[in-house]
């Protein structure tokens, strides 16, 4: 019974890690967006941005629903 009890109060997954996954997202986003607006584009850094940007939104949305 005090196992269940225990198991029950930490359903939680945050943890502190989650902060830094989020503002490397936002990072990741000015640097793509950075990338669209320059005159003279670097398809390289655009295109790894944009993975990295897909990567990084995918796994913030499942961090995010499993809080």
């Amino acid at each position: 019974m005090l196992f269940a009890e225990e198991a029950a109060v930490s359903t939680s997954t945050y943890t502190s890690f989650d902060i830094y996954v989020l503002i490397f997202t936002v990072i990741l986003a000015i640097a793509f967006i950075r990338q669209l607006i320059s005159p003279k584009k670097n398809l390289f850094a655009l295109g790894f941005a944009g993975v990295a940007l897909l990567v990084f939104g995918l796994m913030d949305y499942v961090m995010i629903t499993g809080w």
